[in-house]
């Protein structure tokens, strides 16, 4: 069993900048790809970014590519989120996520079996 627990959301102002972190317990961390999703109210929940199980293979969505950057620290059971040049419509609930290595990259949302309870993020015009 893997638990996650998000941190770094908050308030931040347009232009700025966050970085959100996911701690894992387990020690088998390392054998996951890992997700960053958020849910913003009355939308869905959608996938911004993700990492392979070794961190060598990335993916981002459209509306993120060249703002956030995700990575990853194996001995540290961390995933992390950088976000910069954020907009109001970055505001969501983030959620992080663990699939099995095995899944296809990105994996599908359904084959993720592990979720944190998730962090909000804020940003004002």
């Amino acid at each position: 069993q893997v638990q996650l627990v998000e941190s770094g959301g908050g308030l931040v102002q347009a232009g700025g900048s966050l970085r959100l972190s996911c701690a894992a317990s387990g020690r088998t961390f390392g054998t996951y790809i890992a997700g960053w999703f958020r849910q913003a109210p009355g939308k869905e929940r959608e996938c911004v970014a993700a990492i392979s199980w070794r961190g060598l293979n990335t993916y981002y969505s459209d509306s993120q590519k060249g703002r956030f950057t995700i990575s990853r620290d194996n001995a540290k059971n961390t995933v992390y989120l950088q976000m910069n040049s954020l907009k109001p419509d970055d505001t969501a609930v983030y959620y992080c996520a663990l699939a099995p290595f095995s899944s296809g990259f990105p994996p599908r949302e359904s084959e993720y079996n592990y979720w944190g309870q998730g962090t909000q993020v804020t940003v004002s015009a």
